[in-house]
């Protein structure tokens, strides 16, 4: 009787945390943006400083890193790994725009971004949720969490019907 109480209780603690994994997904979404954004910001200033010198892009990168100073290469290299997130970070934002409300969680694992993750639980702000996709996460949690409760105890109580018998 006391396990299947902990196991509602545990259930119901892995719903409540699982709900949050949409709101989680959500300010990823918004954080991710941002990022475009920004990135976008940062290259256009760079293409418009290197058509100012009547250069495109990969010419520019290519001056910078024929340049004799290590600051200048190292700046080359930044703006090659920025332009490298920055496609990721769209590829991602597109993929998680063309998704159904479950099959993000999928998407975003597929296109996670460490340091955009690690920011945005940093800010996180829990939710109440009030959408389909939070019911099904919390749902799932529940059941997850009570289902591992209630199996490992499976063998407790066949002791204790052995005991009694």
């Amino acid at each position: 009787m006391i396990l299947r109480r902990i196991a509602l209780l545990v259930g119901l603690l892995c719903a409540a945390l699982a709900t949050q994994a949409p709101e989680f997904m959500e300010q990823y979404r918004q954080r991710l943006g941002g990022a475009v954004d920004e990135l976008s910001r940062v290259l256009a200033r760079f293409d418009s400083d290197a058509a100012q010198q009547g250069l495109s892009e990969q010419a520019g990168i290519a001056r910078l890193r024929g340049n004799g100073d290590a600051l200048v290469k190292q700046r080359a290299a930044a703006i090659v790994e920025d332009r490298v997130r920055l496609d990721n970070l769209k590829q991602a934002q597109a993929d998680l725009r063309g998704e159904g409300p479950l099959a993000r969680a999928a998407t975003l694992l597929t296109h996670y971004d460490g340091a955009l993750a690690r920011g945005t639980m940093a800010d996180f702000q829990p939710a109440v949720p009030t959408t389909p996709e939070g019911f099904v996460f919390g749902l799932a949690g529940f059941l997850v969490g009570g289902g591992v409760v209630h199996a490992s105890g499976r063998p407790l109580r066949r002791r204790l019907r052995e005991r009694t018998a």
